[in-house]
């Protein structure tokens, strides 16, 4: 999303697209669907028909469509679901079991750290009721402008559904969807919360909730109908470009990030969006790759976030632009059918991202909602609308179908309470924010500013410190701060638009996952004012690149503040020429000679790290000048003060790395994947990125492979220290029903479980089974918060990694202070996906627990009791 991007046609068959306005039917073709070959390799048979298919359209307006290209109908993963028949799917009983599995409006969600699974079912079926009422007043042309947006720039959103008002009464609002995963973007008057990779990094559910809430209230006093997020694709590459925008590179960490992120944003009121669904891990040819990921590795790593934003009752999912295994996402009736709407018994609605749609067929392949609605930008023409309208009247798409589609919309509607009259009406204009007419300029900051500088210091990972250098006390008669990074752009914190460039602090990346700032805290502008404290002298240098001044005005000065930043973001925008990936995993601006530049004329540089993600330090991490290294990410507006409060140790840095800093690049296993010279990908020849690594991503990776990291997943600093002792891991007694004893039984005896509508988000599954308990002492002189990991070391026959994250909290102690603490885990966790039997099942031998302050650094050990 959200630029026009060409687009490669991998076979072509001619159908009548015309320009339409939503609710005009196009013309009946005589051609049915099946007699289109599905397949992309079967591209040379479709020619015959060119002539037939072209004889049945005239006096219209053509434009190619692109098949549906679906790969699996030659290995028979084609749904029951056929081209002339739907059958709905049923919903799981969802029966309300207290106090484990309580009935739950997403209105009034679980507290944080309650151990039930939050009960969705009878919200959902209320508004299933509501919304099927309202379908069955609809025309068939209504239904299927429900599913249908506008077309880009066609309202006031970034992507719009327009409002109905049948002939037969019923009348509908339409809905506007909105960017971003952190902010809303292209308005004014909003917060720029910190990045979805900071939110990971607080590992502190409590703040990620928080967050979430915030920007659903956002969203909606804007008028927003569906805030597009929270994203939550793997860092599979260090070098991927919008890694900045979802919650690091680990499945667990990212699925508890997503729920309470989706949780938060809903309890507002607002349409959370689960993206992007699936295998868009890099930028570069991201609608012309395919993403080859084995179907184990799909359950446990990349489908897994997706599992957890259903859990939280997320209202709707936006499939991706890239191939997955040669069927483009968004035609993709494994995913979005198969795992998603029956697996995992998802009841909302999936959006194409933004021209990411590729045929009318796709509606039977599982796509709900066309976004912006149009085949490319102000092309005037739409797959659907009018198209979809003709493949219902000439049978080629069920019309039962068309009813689900746009009952699932509404439905979500409905859930979210979106139908009260008090529902703000849109009041900004994303496309023309500067007519008065239509940006009313709203407010909607609130005191989020508060939580904003919180989150930004909690994520914020003391990496390295030396002989006391931080925190900065009134010892530091005199500071210098050195590098562009401390200071504002030459233009203000909006210079560059869409955030495509930075030379100022950089808070956040760039694309359509970034908004703008109402205002922007300095490092210069906060640690100035902490610093009159002291009585402290201030300098500074925002030259890069003046290595000789750099040098000289670090000398004699009690500590020299060295600031690094790394950039990256989405492929539509080229940034000093990182199209959208980073090109290497070095620091922007000749970081690294700047630090080093200065440390050898400091003995007390302090090097300040603004990154979207991982950078290789081996040039300067080890120099004995360096004596502290503080990771402060994408902290957005409070961004000075923010990382003030853990300079000056008004916050105890508690943040951790949600992904791994390597020695050198290749450590990491994964690349970024580039054509061939001469090749130009297709969908018919796309380039081929094959997930070869299966599980072993990031620590699991440097793990399986014994190389030592930097800087493992998990580390971070504290300026306290802490004693864990006496783990013990027992069961946690339940009274389960008489229908999960049989379930219960064939787990413990290792067999998979039976797939079926719902089989993967199961009560028995996902409820407490086991908790590990034990204590934490804080045993330093200062106040401080300590994040407990918990790791499961599955049996080496598992084919699991060595260490696989299961579990993680917070606990906060005085000196001295002992607290107890708990983390529970289900049977879902302790779990492998069984490919052949298409299961969950618990794998044969003895399962190890390993509590600890990372990846590598375990503090207690034990086993799950059989």
């Amino acid at each position: 999303m959200r630029i026009p991007s060409t687009v490669f046609w991998h076979w072509v068959v001619v159908f009548p697209f015309i320009i339409v306005p939503n609710g005009l039917a196009a013309p009946t073709s005589s051609a049915s669907l099946q007699d289109i070959p599905i397949s992309i390799r079967e591209a040379a048979s479709a020619a015959s028909l060119f002539t037939s298919l072209a004889a049945t359209a005239t006096s219209v307006t053509f434009a190619s469509q692109r098949g549906a290209a679906l790969s699996q109908a030659l290995s028979g993963n084609i749904s029951s679901r056929g081209f002339n028949a739907f059958a709905q799917f049923s919903v799981p009983s969802d029966i309300p079991e207290s106090p484990v599995y309580p009935a739950v409006d997403p209105s009034n969600p679980p507290s944080v750290g309650d151990t039930v699974v939050p009960d969705f079912g009878p919200a959902w079926a209320a508004a299933y009721a509501k919304a099927k009422k309202m379908v069955a007043g609809f025309s068939l042309e209504d239904k299927v402008n429900v599913t249908t947006g506008v077309g880009w720039g066609g309202g006031r959103c970034i992507g719009n559904i327009g409002a109905i008002a049948s002939a037969n009464g019923a009348s509908w609002p339409g809905l506007c969807l909105e960017d971003s995963p952190l902010g809303i973007r292209n308005t004014d008057f909003v917060t720029a919360f910190p990045a979805g990779i900071n939110a990971a990094a607080s590992f502190n559910r409590d703040l990620i909730r928080q967050r979430g809430l915030f920007l659903g209230k956002e969203s909606r006093n804007k008028g927003v109908n569906v805030q597009l997020g929270p994203m939550m694709n793997m860092g599979r590459i260090a070098q991927g470009g919008r890694n900045w925008e979802g919650f690091g590179a680990d499945p667990f960490l990212t699925g508890e990030a997503a729920y309470e992120t989706v949780i938060g944003m809903q309890e507002a009121g607002v349409i959370a969006c689960a993206k992007h669904l699936v295998g868009n891990e890099q930028e570069h040819d991201r609608t012309t790759a395919s993403s080859h990921i084995d179907d184990r590795t799909m359950h446990e790593i990349y489908a897994h976030p997706f599992l957890k934003s259903v859990m939280a009752g997320v209202g709707s999912m936006m499939c991706s632009y890239n191939l997955v295994n040669d069927t483009y996402a968004c035609e993709n009736d494994k995913m979005m059918n198969d795992i998603v709407k029956r697996e995992y018994a998802f009841q909302g609605f999936i959006m194409s991202d933004w021209s990411a749609h590729h045929s009318t067929i796709s509606a039977n392949r599982g796509l709900d909602m066309s976004m912006p609605g149009d085949i490319t930008f102000n092309s005037g023409t739409s797959y659907w609308g009018a198209n979809l309208t003709a493949f219902v009247q000439n049978g080629t798409i069920p019309e039962a179908r068309v009813d689900d589609m746009a009952t699932r919309i509404i439905a979500a509607w409905y859930l979210l309470g979106q139908d009260n009259p008090s529902y703000p009406a849109v009041n900004f204009d994303a496309f023309n924010p500067d007519n008065d007419q239509t940006n009313l300029h709203v407010d909607v900051q609130d005191d989020h500013y508060k939580l904003v500088r919180a989150l930004g210091a909690a994520s914020t990972v003391l990496l390295k410190n030396e002989r006391g250098a931080l925190p900065l006390c009134k010892e530091d008669r005199s500071i210098v701060l050195i590098g562009s990074g401390a200071g504002p752009g030459k233009a203000g914190p909006n210079e560059f638009v869409d955030q495509a460039g930075s030379d100022g602090v950089l808070a956040m990346g760039w694309g359509s996952g970034s908004a703008n700032f109402t205002y922007l805290v300095t490092p210069l502008e906060a640690i100035q004012r902490e610093a009159r404290q002291f009585h402290t002298s201030i300098s500074w240098l925002f030259d890069d690149f003046d290595l000789p001044r750099a040098g000289n005005i670090a000398r004699k000065k009690d500590a020299a503040l060295v600031f690094l930043s790394a950039d990256s973001g989405e492929e539509f925008i080229n940034v000093d020429g990182n199209q959208g990936d980073r090109n290497n995993l070095t620091a922007w601006h000749g970081g690294d000679t700047l630090v080093l530049a200065v440390a050898a004329q400091n003995n007390n540089t302090i090097v300040i790290v603004n990154s979207v993600g991982p950078l290789i330090i081996e040039p300067w991490i080890d120099h004995p000048n360096v004596t502290a290294v503080v990771w402060a990410s994408l902290p957005g507006q409070e961004a000075g003060n923010s990382l003030a409060d853990v300079l000056y140790g008004a916050w105890n840095p508690s943040g951790r790395l949600p992904y791994t800093i390597a020695k050198d690049a290749s450590d990491y296993g994964t690349e970024l994947i580039l054509p061939k010279s001469g090749q130009v990908p297709s969908g018919e020849n796309p380039l081929e990125i094959r997930y070869t690594e299966g599980l072993n991503i990031d620590y699991r990776h440097f793990d399986s492979n014994n190389i030592a990291p930097r800087f493992e997943f998990g580390f971070g600093l504290s300026y306290t220290t802490f004693n864990y002792t006496g783990l013990n891991v027992s069961k946690i007694a339940t009274v389960e029903s008489p229908a999960e004893l049989p379930f219960l039984s064939a787990w413990e005896e290792g067999d998979a479980t039976a797939i079926d509508e719902g089989s993967s988000r199961a009560l028995w599954l996902h409820r407490p089974a086991y908790q590990a308990t034990f204590t934490i002492q804080n045993t330093g002189s200062v106040y401080g918060g300590e994040i407990p990991q918990l790791y499961i070391n599955f049996p080496a026959s598992s084919g699991e990694p060595p260490s696989v994250l299961r579990g993680f909290t917070h606990i906060e102690l005085d000196p001295g202070q002992t607290g107890n603490v708990t983390i529970t885990f289900s049977r879902y966790d302790l779990s492998v996906w069984d490919v052949e039997k298409q299961g969950w099942r618990k794998p044969e031998g003895t399962i190890g627990v390993t509590v600890g302050a990372s990846s590598r650094d375990a503090r207690l050990e034990g086993n799950i009791p059989a």
